[in-house]
């Protein structure tokens, strides 16, 4: 799956039945590739969903067991905020400075939160195995 096709998906809490937000961003750790937490459009319970708390991320929707589990921005999720967290239209760069690219979209495991592939707007890719840091400026990945 990838960041666009996931993204307004709707959160469901399994024990209502209700829809209790939509995801808006995801913020990622560069240390272990994958996605750590959903960031929502605000609810009343506040705007983060770690992963560790979903029940599945399906083709239409999230699910969670209850909406306890959406939760504030906290100070171990802060440094993923902002410029140094988004993937996004971000340059990528290799470890020898030479510019690949620009990320136009990453493809996830929707079971795990993997990165599994960095996606760049001129039709290469790059695998997120390679990925080596986040700044607020670029991407860096290793060399091929």
């Amino acid at each position: 799956m990838k960041f666009s096709e996931a993204k307004g998906h709707k959160v469901v809490a399994q024990n209502t039945a209700e829809t209790v937000g939509r995801v808006r961003s995801f913020l990622v750790d560069p240390r272990s590739r994958s996605v750590v937490a959903l960031r929502l459009k605000k609810t009343d319970q506040g705007d983060v969903l770690r992963w560790r708390d979903l029940a599945a991320f399906g083709a239409d929707a999230v699910t969670i067991s209850d909406s306890a589990a959406i939760t504030d921005l906290d100070s171990e999720l802060e440094t993923m905020r902002g410029k140094r967290g988004r993937l996004l239209k971000k340059r990528v760069l290799t470890s020898g400075g030479d510019e690949l690219g620009e990320v136009s979209d990453i493809e996830f495991d929707p079971e795990t939160g993997k990165l599994i592939t960095i996606l760049l707007h001129e039709g290469t890719s790059v695998p997120a195995d390679r990925l080596v840091g986040v700044g607020s400026y670029a991407v860096v990945v290793h060399e091929a």
